[in-house]
């Protein structure tokens, strides 16, 4: 189907424009848009049918949706409504916005042709080029994150020795140690052993690789060498001899892990308080890792825009 030609040329402002910027107006500048179009281009191709929405505008309105926590609905409804929404989509002041089934069928696009992935790469690469300048390390956790109903045959339960076990999926990620920027990510069914993921979501060149103890043995730590990095894990145990200073040696290595792979803790809270990621919106594996990699975009995006706050002040 053809695409509908959206635009701002009617976009007015009672006084001096400047005045009205909007933080997602400085967000949007920190991602060259015009690339991520062409790796949407063939997103409602077709020559015949209804005229469709341009699927960069409805890719910006998902993000939206991840940083105010909002249904199909509300976000029908907020970009219909709220200025500042039209402008970082691209939506002139009076013209027609998109109704909710329009989100719907553009996330199932996106499943089909696993551009999720191809769009948090791209995201991802923009904002490290501008926010990360000697990779020194990374920070590898997961979180589980409770399925949309039990009746998600995909999902699976897990457990936890000092916690309620959840029915859901879990979330593999690899983040930059300095920047906090998510790097890698995977999306799994709850009970996946960490160790064994962290391998998948390591990037090349990790540096230091700073883990809790779920990733204790020996294919996490080869993992990590076979990228280049050397394994920073939290262990449990050290052999000494009595009276000796192995228990003074494990603590303050232990310390010093946790001291710095507590940024991560960070990342996951921000995704699960402030991005209503605290369950999944859709069932299937699939459509779980298109919500956490929508999450990690919007995350990195607005992450990004702090780092280089005092840059642009």
């Amino acid at each position: 189907m053809a695409r509908r030609q959206i635009g701002q040329e009617v976009f007015e402002f009672v006084s001096d424009p400047i005045a009205h910027r909007s933080s997602l107006d400085r967000l949007s500048e920190l991602i060259d848009w015009p690339s991520l179009d062409r790796r949407l281009l063939d997103i409602y191709s077709a020559d015949k049918g209804e005229l469709a929405w341009p699927p960069l505008a409805l890719f910006r309105a998902l993000l939206l949706a991840v940083w105010y926590d909002l249904s199909d609905v509300k976000l029908a409804e907020a970009l219909e409504d709220r200025a500042s929404f039209r402008r970082y989509c691209g939506f002139s002041l009076r013209e027609a916005t998109p109704e909710r089934t329009a989100f719907v069928r553009f996330r199932r696009e996106l499943v089909e042709r696993s551009l999720d992935k191809v769009l948090f790469e791209e995201v991802t690469r923009q904002l490290k080029a501008q926010a990360v300048t000697i990779k020194t390390g990374t920070l590898i956790d997961a979180t589980v994150i409770a399925s949309a109903s039990h009746r998600d045959e995909e999902a699976a339960w897990a457990g936890h020795k000092r916690r309620r076990a959840i029915y859901g999926f879990k979330a593999h990620v690899a983040a930059d140690a300095d920047t906090a920027l998510v790097e890698e990510l995977t999306v799994t069914p709850g009970n996946v052993n960490d160790g064994r993921a962290g391998g998948e979501v390591l990037p090349d060149d990790p540096g230091d690789v700073y883990a809790d103890s779920a990733y204790r043995g020996t294919p996490f730590a080869s993992a990590v060498q076979s990228k280049g990095g050397s394994p920073r894990v939290v262990q449990a145990g050290m052999w000494g001899r009595p009276g000796g200073n192995a228990l003074r040696k494990l603590r303050a290595w232990n310390h010093h892990i946790q001291h710095v792979r507590c940024r991560i803790e960070k990342i996951f809270g921000t995704w699960k308080r402030s991005y209503g990621l605290r369950r999944m919106r859709w069932l299937g594996l699939a459509k779980a890792a298109l919500q956490v990699r929508l999450t990690a975009m919007a995350y990195n995006l607005k992450r990004t825009a702090v780092i280089l706050m005092p840059e642009t002040a």
